[in-house]
Protein backbone atom coordinates (compact mmCIF):
# COMPACT_ATOMS: atom_id res chain seq x y z
CA UNK A 1 0.00 0.00 0.00
CA UNK A 2 1.01 3.39 -0.73
CA UNK A 3 2.42 5.34 2.23
CA UNK A 4 1.52 9.36 1.97
CA UNK A 5 3.80 11.32 -0.05
CA UNK A 6 6.22 13.99 0.93
CA UNK A 7 4.75 12.98 4.88
CA UNK A 8 8.49 11.93 6.26
CA UNK A 9 11.80 12.35 6.40
CA UNK A 10 12.98 9.09 5.71
CA UNK A 11 16.58 8.38 5.72
CA UNK A 12 19.67 8.74 3.19
CA UNK A 13 19.77 5.34 1.59
CA UNK A 14 22.43 2.92 2.02
CA UNK A 15 22.79 2.47 -1.83
CA UNK A 16 21.89 3.67 -5.15
CA UNK A 17 22.09 7.08 -6.35
CA UNK A 18 22.72 10.11 -4.09
CA UNK A 19 24.00 13.61 -6.13
CA UNK A 20 25.50 16.37 -4.60
CA UNK A 21 26.12 19.93 -5.23
CA UNK A 22 27.26 23.04 -3.51
CA UNK A 23 26.28 26.54 -3.31
CA UNK A 24 26.47 29.76 -1.33
CA UNK A 25 23.68 31.72 0.59
CA UNK A 26 23.79 35.08 -1.58
CA UNK A 27 22.39 38.53 -0.77
CA UNK A 28 18.69 38.11 -2.32
CA UNK A 29 18.18 35.05 -0.59
CA UNK A 30 18.15 36.30 2.93
CA UNK A 31 15.60 38.26 5.02
CA UNK A 32 16.66 41.19 6.89
CA UNK A 33 17.84 39.35 9.57
CA UNK A 34 20.33 37.16 6.95
CA UNK A 35 18.54 34.15 7.14
CA UNK A 36 17.89 32.18 4.28
CA UNK A 37 14.17 32.76 3.12
CA UNK A 38 11.70 29.74 2.70
CA UNK A 39 11.27 30.83 -0.92
CA UNK A 40 15.41 30.99 -1.79
CA UNK A 41 15.77 27.83 -0.07
CA UNK A 42 12.84 25.77 -2.01
CA UNK A 43 14.21 27.43 -5.04
CA UNK A 44 17.97 25.85 -3.87
CA UNK A 45 15.61 22.44 -4.11
CA UNK A 46 14.24 23.17 -7.53
CA UNK A 47 17.52 23.72 -8.78
CA UNK A 48 19.61 20.49 -6.90
CA UNK A 49 16.84 18.59 -8.28
CA UNK A 50 17.03 20.19 -12.16
CA UNK A 51 20.84 19.31 -11.99
CA UNK A 52 20.33 15.78 -10.93
CA UNK A 53 17.80 15.28 -13.66
CA UNK A 54 20.15 17.08 -16.15
CA UNK A 55 23.49 14.87 -14.84
CA UNK A 56 21.59 11.70 -15.01
CA UNK A 57 20.34 11.36 -18.91
CA UNK A 58 17.30 10.99 -17.86
CA UNK A 59 14.74 11.10 -21.10
CA UNK A 60 12.92 14.94 -20.87
CA UNK A 61 14.29 16.47 -17.38
CA UNK A 62 12.35 18.92 -17.69
CA UNK A 63 8.99 17.35 -17.49
CA UNK A 64 8.31 17.56 -13.86
CA UNK A 65 6.05 19.79 -11.72
CA UNK A 66 6.24 20.00 -7.73
CA UNK A 67 2.80 18.91 -5.94
CA UNK A 68 4.04 19.24 -2.13
CA UNK A 69 6.81 19.74 -0.26
CA UNK A 70 7.55 18.93 3.04
CA UNK A 71 10.84 21.34 4.46
CA UNK A 72 12.21 20.64 7.81
CA UNK A 73 14.65 23.99 8.67
CA UNK A 74 16.43 22.64 12.38
CA UNK A 75 18.75 24.68 11.77
CA UNK A 76 18.65 27.68 8.82
CA UNK A 77 21.14 28.66 6.32
CA UNK A 78 22.49 32.24 6.62
CA UNK A 79 23.81 34.96 4.48
CA UNK A 80 27.41 33.92 2.59
CA UNK A 81 27.15 30.71 4.12
CA UNK A 82 28.10 27.52 1.81
CA UNK A 83 25.76 24.82 1.81
CA UNK A 84 25.68 21.44 0.13
CA UNK A 85 22.90 19.90 -1.05
CA UNK A 86 22.54 15.73 -1.41
CA UNK A 87 19.43 14.60 -3.16
CA UNK A 88 18.04 11.21 -4.24
CA UNK A 89 14.61 9.43 -4.63
CA UNK A 90 13.14 8.03 -2.07
CA UNK A 91 9.65 6.44 -3.38
CA UNK A 92 7.61 6.54 -6.60
CA UNK A 93 4.05 6.35 -7.69
CA UNK A 94 3.13 5.45 -11.38
CA UNK A 95 3.03 9.43 -12.71
CA UNK A 96 4.94 10.53 -9.78
CA UNK A 97 8.60 10.36 -7.38
CA UNK A 98 9.37 11.55 -4.29
CA UNK A 99 12.68 13.66 -4.21
CA UNK A 100 14.60 13.48 -0.85
CA UNK A 101 17.41 16.30 -0.26
CA UNK A 102 19.19 17.10 2.72
CA UNK A 103 21.00 20.42 3.34
CA UNK A 104 24.20 20.84 5.32
CA UNK A 105 26.16 24.05 5.70
CA UNK A 106 29.60 24.92 7.07
CA UNK A 107 28.01 27.78 9.73
CA UNK A 108 25.71 24.86 11.08
CA UNK A 109 22.82 25.28 8.37
CA UNK A 110 20.40 22.00 8.77
CA UNK A 111 17.87 21.24 6.46
CA UNK A 112 15.92 18.08 5.54
CA UNK A 113 13.49 18.13 3.11
CA UNK A 114 11.03 15.90 0.47
CA UNK A 115 9.09 16.68 -2.32
CA UNK A 116 6.67 14.99 -4.70
CA UNK A 117 7.12 15.94 -7.97
CA UNK A 118 4.60 14.77 -10.80
CA UNK A 119 5.96 13.26 -14.27
CA UNK A 120 4.30 15.49 -17.26
CA UNK A 121 4.12 15.17 -21.04
CA UNK A 122 4.81 18.79 -21.83
CA UNK A 123 2.03 19.09 -24.56
CA UNK A 124 -0.99 18.17 -22.60
CA UNK A 125 0.46 19.11 -19.19
CA UNK A 126 -1.14 16.19 -17.80
CA UNK A 127 0.58 13.31 -15.89
CA UNK A 128 2.26 10.23 -17.58
CA UNK A 129 3.86 7.17 -16.59
CA UNK A 130 7.57 6.99 -15.38
CA UNK A 131 9.79 5.86 -18.01
CA UNK A 132 11.82 3.03 -17.61
CA UNK A 133 15.49 5.17 -17.48
CA UNK A 134 14.01 6.56 -14.57
CA UNK A 135 13.93 3.09 -12.94
CA UNK A 136 17.17 2.56 -13.99
CA UNK A 137 18.61 5.73 -12.37
CA UNK A 138 17.10 5.62 -9.70
CA UNK A 139 15.03 2.14 -8.71
CA UNK A 140 17.86 1.15 -6.47
CA UNK A 141 17.67 4.26 -3.79
CA UNK A 142 14.08 4.13 -4.01
CA UNK A 143 13.68 0.62 -3.48
CA UNK A 144 10.23 -0.59 -3.54
CA UNK A 145 8.62 2.20 -1.60
CA UNK A 146 5.24 3.53 -3.03
CA UNK A 147 3.64 6.87 -2.00
CA UNK A 148 0.80 8.42 -3.33
CA UNK A 149 0.41 12.60 -4.92
CA UNK A 150 -2.88 13.15 -2.52
CA UNK A 151 -2.72 16.08 -0.89
CA UNK A 152 -3.76 16.27 2.91
CA UNK A 153 -3.79 20.31 3.83
CA UNK A 154 -7.20 21.59 4.01
CA UNK A 155 -8.76 23.64 1.08
CA UNK A 156 -11.12 25.66 2.95
CA UNK A 157 -10.14 29.05 4.91
CA UNK A 158 -11.72 30.15 8.26
CA UNK A 159 -14.07 33.39 7.35
CA UNK A 160 -11.86 35.42 9.89
CA UNK A 161 -8.84 34.72 7.72
CA UNK A 162 -6.92 37.47 6.96
CA UNK A 163 -7.61 38.72 3.36
CA UNK A 164 -5.04 40.32 1.05
CA UNK A 165 -4.43 40.75 -2.58
CA UNK A 166 -1.15 39.11 -4.17
CA UNK A 167 -0.42 41.21 -6.83
CA UNK A 168 1.96 38.71 -9.59
CA UNK A 169 4.71 39.84 -11.04
CA UNK A 170 6.22 39.21 -14.35
CA UNK A 171 9.05 37.34 -12.81
CA UNK A 172 7.19 35.09 -10.71
CA UNK A 173 6.20 32.95 -14.55
CA UNK A 174 8.12 30.07 -15.57
CA UNK A 175 8.62 28.32 -18.32
CA UNK A 176 5.24 26.81 -18.01
CA UNK A 177 3.52 29.89 -18.65
CA UNK A 178 2.67 29.24 -14.12
CA UNK A 179 3.50 31.26 -10.82
CA UNK A 180 7.15 29.19 -10.43
CA UNK A 181 6.59 26.52 -7.21
CA UNK A 182 9.42 28.69 -5.63
CA UNK A 183 7.27 31.84 -5.96
CA UNK A 184 4.59 30.40 -3.83
CA UNK A 185 6.61 30.51 -0.97
CA UNK A 186 6.75 34.37 -0.93
CA UNK A 187 3.42 34.12 0.61
CA UNK A 188 4.49 32.33 3.40
CA UNK A 189 7.08 34.55 4.40
CA UNK A 190 4.85 37.46 4.59
CA UNK A 191 2.26 35.33 6.58
CA UNK A 192 5.23 34.69 8.65
CA UNK A 193 6.44 38.20 8.81
CA UNK A 194 2.91 39.42 9.64
CA UNK A 195 2.32 36.76 12.29
CA UNK A 196 5.09 38.11 14.37
CA UNK A 197 7.32 35.18 13.74
CA UNK A 198 10.91 36.03 14.51
CA UNK A 199 13.18 32.56 14.09
CA UNK A 200 13.34 28.94 15.20
CA UNK A 201 13.23 25.35 14.09
CA UNK A 202 9.95 24.84 11.89
CA UNK A 203 8.19 22.37 9.74
CA UNK A 204 6.86 24.16 6.21
CA UNK A 205 4.28 22.28 4.32
CA UNK A 206 2.83 23.49 0.78
CA UNK A 207 0.61 22.08 -1.64
CA UNK A 208 -0.16 23.12 -5.30
CA UNK A 209 -3.55 22.56 -7.09
CA UNK A 210 -4.31 24.24 -10.48
CA UNK A 211 -1.32 26.20 -11.64
CA UNK A 212 -1.35 29.97 -11.37
CA UNK A 213 -1.75 31.76 -15.02
CA UNK A 214 -0.11 35.42 -15.72
CA UNK A 215 -2.86 37.07 -15.74
CA UNK A 216 -4.75 35.84 -12.48
CA UNK A 217 -6.17 37.67 -9.55
CA UNK A 218 -4.61 36.40 -6.49
CA UNK A 219 -5.42 36.97 -3.06
CA UNK A 220 -3.26 35.67 0.33
CA UNK A 221 -5.14 34.79 3.06
CA UNK A 222 -3.78 33.40 6.04
CA UNK A 223 -4.26 32.99 9.70
CA UNK A 224 -1.72 32.32 12.69
CA UNK A 225 -1.78 29.04 13.99
CA UNK A 226 0.10 27.32 16.83
CA UNK A 227 2.99 29.45 16.42
CA UNK A 228 3.24 29.33 13.06
CA UNK A 229 0.76 30.17 10.31
CA UNK A 230 -1.25 28.67 7.75
CA UNK A 231 -1.79 30.04 4.48
CA UNK A 232 -3.76 30.18 1.08
CA UNK A 233 -3.01 31.53 -1.83
CA UNK A 234 -6.26 32.20 -3.99
CA UNK A 235 -7.76 32.46 -7.47
CA UNK A 236 -11.44 32.62 -8.29
CA UNK A 237 -12.72 31.81 -4.97
CA UNK A 238 -10.52 28.42 -4.42
CA UNK A 239 -6.94 27.68 -3.21
CA UNK A 240 -4.55 26.90 -5.74
CA UNK A 241 -1.84 26.19 -3.28
CA UNK A 242 -1.87 25.72 0.60
CA UNK A 243 0.81 25.94 3.32
CA UNK A 244 0.87 25.77 6.87
CA UNK A 245 4.08 26.74 8.90
CA UNK A 246 4.64 25.13 12.96
CA UNK A 247 7.21 25.09 15.39
CA UNK A 248 9.11 22.02 14.82
CA UNK A 249 8.55 21.30 18.38
CA UNK A 250 4.90 21.35 17.70
CA UNK A 251 4.96 20.10 14.32
CA UNK A 252 2.83 16.20 14.17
Amino acid sequence: MAEPGAAEITPRPDSGRVFTRGRRVRLADVDPRGRCRLDALVRQLQDIARDDSADSNLTNPMNWIVRRTMVEVRSAPVFQEWIELSTWCSGYGSRWAERRTSVRGGRGAEVEAVTIWVHIDTESLRPTRLADDFFEIWGESAGSRRVSARTTLPAAWPDNANDYPWPLRFTDIDLLGHVNNAAQWAPVEQALHLSGWTSGPIRAELEHGAGIEADSEVRLRWTPAEGGVDTWLTTNGAASSVARVRPLSNAS
